[in-house]
C-alpha cells in the first residue's frame, strides 16, 4: 500500500508565503548541570520480548516503550509548563486550513548507523504504517485515516496535513510523526517473520548493543548523538550503559536489588515500601528511599469486561459486577491508603476530565438487584448465583503477580453479592497477547494516556471484535461510534470539551470498565550512587529512573566514586545517614 499519489508526484510543491515560523529556545531547562557521565545502570523486567517491532503481531509488550524511547518524534512537550520544544524539527508553522502543520527538520539530526534523518524518511513513515505487510491494523488506519498526507518541500522541510482540523497544540499531538529509516525496511510479506529480531535505527540517545535471547538486552550510549547539546537534552542521558536483565518474578528482582546488583527498584506497591524496603542497608544509608508526587494524567487502570461474553453482554451484569467490586476495601486493607480511588479511566485531563462521573461504590443491594434484573435470581447452595443451570462464574486474567493479594480481596467481595471470580495470571507478554487478541473474559490492567482523552482506539466499532487492536472490550455501538467521530472532528475547544464530558458519561453508563485506583506518584528506591536532580523530578514525570523519555527520561546519573565509597564501606560495616525524601509540591490539595 503506497501513499496518495500527491505525497509523492507533486510536481515542485511552494510553501505557502505567509507561513510564520516558531521554535522554542527559551523555556525553562529541567536537567541538572552537576549530572556527570558514565557508569552502567542495572534494571530488570520479568519478561524478554517475543520481537523488537514496535508494530505488528506480539509487538505490544512491556519492553516496547525502551524502543520508542529512543525514537524522537517532531516536537516534544515541556514537561512543566506544556509547552511545545524542538526535538526532531527546529521549527514549525500552522496551515490556514486548521489541519497542516509545516516542520523544519534539523539538519544535524542522524540515524544510529550514521546516515541522516531527511524528508525521506518522514514519507516512508506513511507508506510504512498504511502498509499490510507491517500487520497492524490499527496503524494501517490511523496513516490512512487520521494522517492523510505528507508532502517534502526540500531534504529539510516537511508538512504533516491531518484529516480535520484541531488546536495548534493539539496537531502535534494527533499527528505527532516520527521518522522510520527508509534505507533499513524492506516492506514485503515476509517483513513481519523478517524483522522480528532486527536492531532499527534510531534517533534518540541509546541504541541496543547486545542481546541474549530469554536473558539480557544492552543498550549503549552514542558518543557523538546528534542532540546531546541541544537545550532541552543537555545534561540528560548520563550512564554510558544500561542493563536490562530478565527476571522473572518481582520478588527475586528485590533480592537483586538489596544485594546491589540492580541499581533502583519501584517501591509503589505498599508491601515494599512500608514492610520490604527496611533494615540495615537502609539504616545504615546505603539504600535511599523517595516519595515524589507528581502531577499529570493518571494511567486508565481497572477492569475491561469483555462484551463478547455471553454472560457480560447483559448490561445489568456488568452493574451488578461494578457494585460488587469491593475496590475501596483493597485500597484500605491491602494498599494501605496509598492509593486514591479513581473515578473513570480520564482523570488529569484539566477541563477535559468529567468530574461527575463518579465510580459506583460498592453496594450489595444494589448488586443483587441488577443481576436479579438479569435473570441472576437465585443461588447455588455455595452461595453463587445460577440461572439455566449455568453458575455466574466469571475469569480475571492479569500479569503481575503483586495484584494477587488485592484480587483476592475483590474476589472474596464479589462472592458476597453471589458472583464467582476466578483468577488467571499469565506472564506480561503472554498476557498482553491474550488480552489484545480478545480472548479474555475481564483483563485487570491499566492504559498509559495520551495528551487528549482518547476514546477512538478504546470504544470504535472500527477496533471492536478484532485482534492486536486497543478495544479490548469489544465495544460496538453505533450511537457511541457517532459521538466519538464528532469529537474527534471538533475544533472549537469549548464544544470538544463538551463532547469529551458527553463520552465519558456514556463510557461510565455502559459499564464496560470498572475502574479501580490511581497512584499520583512515584516511589523509588535506589542505591546512593544513584544521584537525581536537586527537584528530583519534574511535574509530569511518572518515575525519578525514567531511562528514555523524550520529556522526562534520563534526569538521573551514577556517581562512581560514590559507588565504590558505599562498597567499601558496606564492606566494612560502615554507616552513613539514612534517606527518606517526601516531595509533596505537586500533591493535589
Amino acid at each position: 500500500m503506497l501513499l496518495p499519489a500527491i505525497a509523492f508526484a507533486q510536481e515542485d510543491p511552494q510553501l505557502p508565503a505567509d507561513l510564520v515560523w516558531e521554535t522554542n529556545n527559551t523555556a525553562p531547562t529541567f536537567a541538572d548541570p552537576n549530572a556527570k557521565k558514565g557508569g552502567t545502570f542495572r534494571t530488570f523486567v520479568v519478561s524478554f520480548p517475543l520481537t523488537l517491532r514496535t508494530v505488528g503481531p506480539n509487538s505490544n509488550s512491556s519492553f516496547r516503550g525502551y524502543i520508542l524511547g529512543n525514537q524522537f518524534g517532531l516536537v516534544g512537550m515541556h514537561p512543566e509548563t506544556e509547552e511545545i520544544i524542538p526535538e526532531m524539527a527546529t521549527h514549525w508553522a500552522y496551515g490556514k486550513d486548521g489541519k497542516t502543520v509545516y516542520y523544519k527538520l534539523d539538519p544535524q539530526a542522524r540515524w544510529s548507523d550514521g546516515k541522516p534523518v531527511t524528508a525521506d524518511d518522514y514519507l516512508f513513515t506513511i507508506e510504512f504504517m498504511r502498509s499490510k505487510h507491517i500487520v497492524a491494523p490499527w496503524y494501517n488506519n490511523h496513516y490512512s485515516k487520521m494522517i492523510v498526507n505528507v508532502v517534502k518541500y526540500d531534504d529539510y522541510t516537511i508538512s504533516v496535513e491531518g484529516a480535520i482540523a484541531k488546536p495548534k497544540k493539539d496537531l502535534h499531538i494527533s499527528y505527532g510523526l516520527g521518522p522510520t529509516p527508509r534505507h533499513f525496511h524492506k516492506l514485503d510479506e515476509k517483513w513481519v517473520e523478517n524483522y522480528n529480531w532486527k536492531i532499527t535505527p534510531n534517533t534518540g540517545p541509546y541504541q541496543i548493543s547486545k542481546i541474549k535471547k530469554g536473558k539480557v538486552i544492552e543498550f549503549k550510549r552514542k558518543k557523538d548523538w546528534w542532540a546531546a547539546n541541544k537545550r532541552y537534552f543537555k545534561n540528560r542521558y548520563n550512564v554510558d550503559k544500561v542493563r536490562v536483565k530478565v527476571i522473572r518474578d518481582v520478588n527475586v528482582a528485590f533480592k537483586h536489588f538489596e544485594k546491589g546488583e540492580v541499581d533502583t527498584f519501584g517501591l509503589n506497591l505498599p508491601p515494599y515500601w512500608h514492610e520490604k524496603a527496611k533494615g540495615k542497608i537502609y539504616d545504615r544509608g546505603y539504600i535511599h528511599k523517595a516519595w515524589f508526587y507528581n502531577e499529570t494524567r493518571q494511567p486508565s487502570h481497572g477492569m475491561y469486561l469483555n462484551l463478547q461474553n455471553e454472560i457480560l453482554k447483559d448490561k445489568n451484569v456488568r452493574l451488578g459486577l461494578a457494585h460488587a467490586t469491593n475496590v475501596e476495601k483493597t485500597i484500605s486493607t491491602v494498599l494501605r491508603n496509598d492509593y486514591e480511588r479513581l473515578h473513570s479511566g480520564y482523570i488529569g485531563y484539566g477541563k477535559y476530565t468529567n468530574k461527575n462521573v463518579r465510580a459506583r461504590e460498592f453496594d450489595l443491594q444494589k448488586a443483587g438487584e441488577y443481576l436479579a434484573a438479569a435473570g441472576w435470581d437465585k443461588r447455588g447452595d455455595d452461595g453463587i448465583r445460577i440461572k439455566d443451570g449455568k453458575r455466574l462464574s466469571l475469569l480475571i486474567t492479569y500479569t503481575l503477580k503483586e495484584y494477587n493479594d488485592r484480587l483476592v480481596v475483590i474476589k472474596e467481595e464479589a462472592k458476597k453479592a453471589g458472583i464467582e471470580l476466578k483468577l488467571q495470571w499469565l506472564d506480561p507478554s503472554a498476557g498482553f497477547k491474550n488480552v489484545l487478541e480478545k480472548k479474555h473474559q475481564i483483563a485487570w490492567m491499566g492504559w498509559s494516556t495520551g495528551f487528549r482523552p482518547a476514546f477512538w482506539q478504546h470504544y470504535h466499532s472500527d477496533n471492536a471484535n478484532k485482534p492486536q487492536t486497543n478495544n479490548i472490550t469489544n465495544t460496538d455501538n453505533k450511537e457511541l461510534d457517532a459521538l466519538i467521530m464528532q469529537y474527534r472532528e471538533e475544533i472549537n475547544e469549548e464544544k470538544r470539551i463538551e463532547l469529551a464530558h458527553k463520552l465519558q458519561q456514556y463510557v461510565h453508563d455502559e459499564a464496560s470498565y470498572i475502574p479501580t485506583y490511581s497512584q499520583p506518584y512515584a516511589r523509588s528506591g535506589y542505591w546512593r550512587w544513584m544521584q537525581l536532580p536537586k527537584h528530583l523530578g519534574t511535574k509530569t514525570s511518572g518515575s525519578l529512573f525514567d531511562l528514555f523519555s523524550s520529556s522526562t527520561g534520563g534526569l538521573f546519573w551514577i556517581d562512581e566514586n560514590m559507588k565504590k565509597e558505599t562498597l567499601r564501606a558496606k564492606k566494612k560495616g560502615k554507616r552513613f545517614e539514612p534517606v527518606l525524601i517526601k516531595d509533596t509540591r505537586y500533591k493535589s490539595k
